[in-house]
């Protein structure tokens, strides 16, 4: 092989390089990306809207007209009910949330 020359056959090494230290990379990437969103909140309000859509179920159809089953049967269904529906509302109030954090940043 001459001086000068380089093979084109030989196996890539270096696929992989790591960022210089100079570049600014956050300490914490999904906790400020949670922060952001404002997820604690949204699953704040999201499982207290599901637990109170949850009682009134319950309130309207088991309790009000008398029930004859076994009331472990309506508390299992009324925790899948409001987990459920806890989980969704987080969901949306999350997704809107990154909406307007998109919108907002758009505008900048």
């Amino acid at each position: 092989m001459q001086v000068g020359t380089s093979r084109t056959d030989a196996p890539f090494i270096g696929a992989c390089q790591l960022p210089d230290v100079s570049e600014s990379v956050p300490e914490r990437p999904r906790a400020n990306f949670v922060a952001a969103l404002n997820v604690r909140r949204n699953a704040i309000r999201g499982f207290a809207f599901s637990l109170l859509f949850t009682g009134a179920v319950l309130a309207v159809f088991v309790l009000l007209p008398g029930t004859r089953q076994p009331t472990p049967y309506y508390l299992g269904l009324g925790f899948v009910l409001s987990t459920a529906l806890g989980a969704l509302a987080t969901t949306v109030l999350t997704l809107v949330s990154a909406y307007r954090l998109a919108k907002a940043t758009d505008l900048e």
